[in-house]
């Protein structure tokens, strides 16, 4: 019986997960099966605020028995990274094989680079905080997230840790087959915010028709215009597709433009839907928008649009089951 127990295990992850992100892990856990066990880890804090973090000691004792272990972490919120890092800090010390941390956004992303003199770059910072994890038994560490900000940001890291770049993009072509079938008489089309997301996505998105927007200078106003692909507006679907998506004051003035200019619909569709200090209040009973999907790389964002309308929340748990268990991107 025990044989067979630890075989099965050879097969398997064992996940460990933040609080915030419980709903993916049982997502993941839904999809896996078998091939994947949720840890049991209290988030505590001892009354100065400081973390007091106990893995159960089954999950201890076993953790050299799975195929490999699993942590998916959420740094949305400074107050939060602290606690996580213990752990990551943790696992490989005690023993924990194929150590893969799933950082679903990879969050100062926007701060990561020095154009004057004085200022502080932390995505550096915090690639350099990533890259002191420990080696286990399996050997370096592997950091996976999704559509890093930029590119370059990958050799913050140093060389104590592997990184492997994933994009959950894909979910928006999903959605787009979703809404072709839904309003078969309106055609589809794909508007990027400005060039850069244009640049960005594409190829991955060359099957629709493109409408390019960017902002432009009228004084000292930035006015959002249609660029390119204006014949491509009247009478369709339009969905508004970034990335990442801030205050998302850019994303409804695109909508805006586009709605003048004969939109039969309207969506959008972001990755990363960060929406600091409530900004995603501007999109609820907004009656311009037809859909507004994001994914729940930012759990305290996605946890308090789940249900209000215009958003609809797709889990990215599909996608890290996908890389876990080997299979190919799609």
């Amino acid at each position: 019986m025990r044989t067979d127990s630890m075989n099965r295990r050879r097969h398997q992850w064992l996940v460990f997960y933040h609080e915030s992100v419980r709903s993916t892990a049982l997502q993941l856990k839904d999809i896996m099966g078998s091939n994947a066990e949720l840890s049991q880890l209290e988030w505590k804090h001892f009354d100065d605020g400081f973390p007091d973090l106990q893995i159960h000691k089954q999950d201890a004792e076993r953790l050299e028995q799975f195929y490999g272990t699993c942590l998916i972490v959420s740094f949305h919120s400074p107050e939060v990274i602290f606690e996580q890092l213990c752990l990551l800090h943790e696992l490989p010390r005690m023993r924990a094989k194929n150590f893969h941390v799933i950082l679903p956004w990879f969050c100062t992303g926007t701060m990561e680079r020095v154009e004057t003199l004085g200022q502080i770059a932390t995505a550096k910072s915090l690639a350099d905080l990533l890259s002191c994890c420990p080696s286990g038994p399996g050997g370096l560490p592997t950091l996976v997230t999704y559509d890093i900000h930029w590119l370059q940001e990958q050799f913050y890291f140093t060389d104590r840790i592997l990184v492997e770049l994933k994009s959950a993009l894909c979910l928006g072509l999903e959605v787009l087959a979703r809404a072709s079938a839904a309003t078969p008489d309106e055609e589809v089309v794909v508007a990027f915010p400005d060039d850069g997301a244009h640049k960005k996505m594409r190829e991955l998105f060359k099957d629709y028709p493109h409408i390019i927007c960017d902002k432009v200078r009228d004084g000292d106003r930035r006015i959002v215009t249609v660029c390119e692909g204006e014949d491509f507006v009247k009478g369709s679907h339009i969905v508004i597709v970034d990335d990442m998506v801030m205050s998302g004051a850019l994303m409804l003035e695109c909508a805006r433009q586009l709605h003048a200019r004969g939109a039969a619909r309207l969506s959008c569709f972001t990755v990363h839907a960060v929406m600091p200090k409530q900004a995603y209040k501007k999109f609820l009973g907004n009656d311009l928008l037809h859909r507004f999907w994001i994914t729940d790389t930012v759990p305290s964002t996605a946890s308090q649009v789940e249900g209000q309308a215009p958003f609809e929340v797709l889990s990215i748990a599909p996608l890290i089951a996908r890389y876990l268990t080997g299979c190919p991107d799609d």
